[in-house]
C-alpha cells in the first residue's frame, strides 16, 4: 500500500457511491456483535492444540530425541506460516468492503486473488522446502542426527503447504463475509482429524515423525476442501459464484497492487510487532533466568487474553469493512462504538480475572518458587497491558476492513522504536518492572498513532480522497 487510500476505484476504496439505508432491524446489536465473536474466539483458542496434539503422541509414542526433532520442525513451520499470515487479514477487509457494496464481481475477485496467491507460495514453499531446512538446521546449528529426524517430519508435512496458506485466505474470507460458525467448524475439522490421523499413523502404524507430518498434511487439505464448500454455500447467498466466467479478475494489475501493497504493509507490520516481544525477551534474559522464565509465563497469559480480543476486532473488520462498501459513515460509526465498547468491557473482565486468578494458573504452569513469586509481583503489570492494548486490537481491527494498512505499518513501527528507546532507562531505574513499563508503552503508541489516523479515514467514508 502507497500510504494513499484510494476512493471509488479497483479493490481499495471508501465508497463514494449513495450511502445505503440498511433498516434498522440489520444494523449490529451488542448480542449480534458478542454472538458473531464467539465462534471467532473459540477457533483462534484452538488453533495452540495443532501442536498440542503433535507433542503429546509423540511424547507418547516416540523418543525424547523424536520429540526434540519435531519440535525444531514445527519451529520453521511456525516461521514459515506465521510470515504469510497476511493472507488472511489483507482478505478480510476486501471481501466485507465488496460484500457491503453489493458488488458480485468485485466480490468474486476479492476471493479468487488471495486464494490463488496463497496456493501459488504454498507451492513455492513445497518446492523450496528442501534448501530452506538446510539454512533453518545452519541457523539453528542443528546436529546431523536432529536434522535428518527433523527433516523426516518435514518432508511429509510440507506437502500440505499449500492448502494451509490457502487456508489462511478462505478462512479471511469466511470472517469478512461474517461467518464465524463456518471458521468455527473448520478449525475444529483440522484438530479433531489431525489428532486421529497422528494417533493412526504414528501409533497404530509406527510411523514416527513421518506419520505426525502426513497427519497435519492430510488435515490441511481436507479442511480446506471443507473451508471452500462453505465459502461456496456464503458466496451464493450474494449471488457468487467461485467458478469465474472470465480473467479479467486475473489480469487487473492495480487490483494486484494494492493487494500486494496490503500483504506488505501487514507483513511489515507483523515483524516490527515481533521484533518488539523479542526485544522484550532479550531484555529479560539481560536480568536473569528467573526474569526470563516468569516473563514467558506471564506473556502466556497475555496471548489467552489475545484471543478473546482478537475475536472482537475480527467482528469489527467484517462490519467496517460493509459499511465502507456501502458508504454508510453512520453504520460505520454505531460497529465502532459497540464493537469498541464490547472489547473494553472484555479487556476489564480479563484484566480482573488476571489479577484475581492469575497467580493460580501460574502455580498450575510451574512450581519453581522463585519464577512463581516473580510472575506473580508482575500481574499488576500484565493486567495493565491488557487493559490498555484493546484499543490497538480494535484500531487494528477497523483499519484492515478499511483495506488501509499503511497506518498500520507505521504505527508498529513507531511503536517499536519507542520501546527500544524507552526500555533502557526504565529498566535501569525499575529492573523487570521498568521493562513492562516500557510494554505498556509499546501497546499506548500504538494506538496513538492510530487515532488521529482513523478519525481522518472515518470522515472521508463516502466523500473523497485523500492521504492518510
Amino acid at each position: 500500500m502507497t500510504g494513499k487510500l484510494a476512493i471509488g476505484h479497483h479493490d481499495r476504496m471508501v465508497s463514494r457511491s449513495t450511502p445505503a439505508n440498511p433498516s434498522p432491524s440489520s444494523l449490529p446489536t451488542r448480542t449480534t456483535l458478542a454472538r458473531q465473536a464467539l465462534p471467532i474466539i473459540l477457533a483462534g483458542a484452538s488453533v495452540p492444540l495443532l501442536g498440542m496434539v503433535d507433542t503429546a503422541v509423540i511424547g507418547h509414542y516416540g523418543s525424547a530425541a523424536e520429540l526434540g526433532a519435531l519440535a525444531v520442525g514445527a519451529l520453521l513451520f511456525n516461521f514459515l506460516y506465521w510470515a504469510f499470515g497476511f493472507l488472511r487479514m489483507a482478505t478480510t477487509g476486501f471481501v466485507a468492503q465488496a460484500a457491503g457494496g453489493g458488488q458480485a464481481v468485485r466480490l468474486q475477485a476479492a476471493v479468487l486473488r488471495p486464494l490463488l496467491l496463497g496456493l501459488g507460495i504454498g507451492l513455492a514453499l513445497w518446492l523450496l522446502h528442501a534448501p530452506l531446512s538446510l539454512l533453518f538446521h545452519a541457523a539453528l546449528g542443528s546436529t546431523p542426527a536432529l536434522e535428518a529426524r527433523s527433516d523426516d517430519y518435514v518432508a511429509a508435512r510440507i506437502w500440505g503447504a499449500p492448502a494451509a496458506l490457502a487456508l489462511y485466505a478462505l478462512c479471511g474470507s469466511l470472517i469478512g463475509l461474517g461467518r464465524g460458525g463456518a471458521l468455527l467448524a473448520v478449525q475444529l475439522l483440522l484438530n479433531g482429524l489431525n489428532a486421529l490421523l497422528d494417533i493412526w499413523f504414528a501409533g497404530w502404524l509406527g510411523m514416527g515423525l513421518r506419520g505426525i507430518g502426513l497427519g497435519t498434511a492430510i488435515a490441511e487439505w481436507t479442511s480446506c476442501a471443507l473451508a471452500l464448500w462453505l465459502l461456496r454455500q456464503a458466496l451464493r447467498e450474494h449471488g457468487v459464484d467461485l467458478r469465474p466466467a472470465g480473467g479479467q479478475w486475473l489480469g487487473d494489475r492495480a487490483a494486484w497492487r494494492a493487494l500486494w501493497s496490503a500483504n506488505g504493509d501487514l507483513l511489515l507490520r507483523t515483524l516490527c510487532l515481533l521484533a518488539g516481544f523479542a526485544w522484550f525477551a532479550r531484555q529479560g534474559s539481560q536480568l536473569g533466568e528467573v526474569v526470563l522464565a516468569g516473563n514467558h509465563l506471564l506473556l502466556q497469559l497475555v496471548a489467552f487474553c489475545a484471543f478473546f480480543l482478537d475475536g472482537f476486532a475480527h467482528v469489527t473488520e467484517a462490519h467496517v469493512g460493509r459499511a465502507i462498501g456501502r458508504g454508510d459513515r453512520s453504520g460505520l460509526r454505531r460497529v465502532v462504538r459497540l464493537g469498541g465498547e464490547l472489547a473494553a468491557a472484555t479487556a476489564l473482565g480479563l484484566a480482573l480475572l488476571v489479577l484475581l486468578g492469575g497467580g493460580r494458573i501460574i502455580a498450575v504452569l510451574t512450581d519453581l518458587a522463585a519464577v512463581v513469586a516473580h510472575a506473580q509481583a508482575h500481574l499488576p503489570w500484565v493486567a495493565a497491558y491488557v487493559l490498555l492494548s484493546v484499543a490497538a486490537f480494535q484500531l487494528d481491527g477497523m483499519f484492515i476492513g478499511a483495506t488501509a494498512t499503511a497506518p498500520m505499518r507505521r504505527s508498529a513501527l513507531y511503536a517499536l522504536l519507542a520501546l527500544v528507546l524507552c526500555s533502557w532507562p526504565a529498566q535501569q531505574g525499575w529492573g523487570s518492572h521498568g521493562l513492562w513499563l516500557a510494554m505498556l508503552v509499546f501497546a499506548v503508541v500504538r494506538a496513538l498513532v492510530l487515532l488521529p489516523a482513523w478519525r481522518l479515514l472515518a470522515a472521508r467514508v463516502g466523500r473523497g480522497s485523500a492521504a492518510i
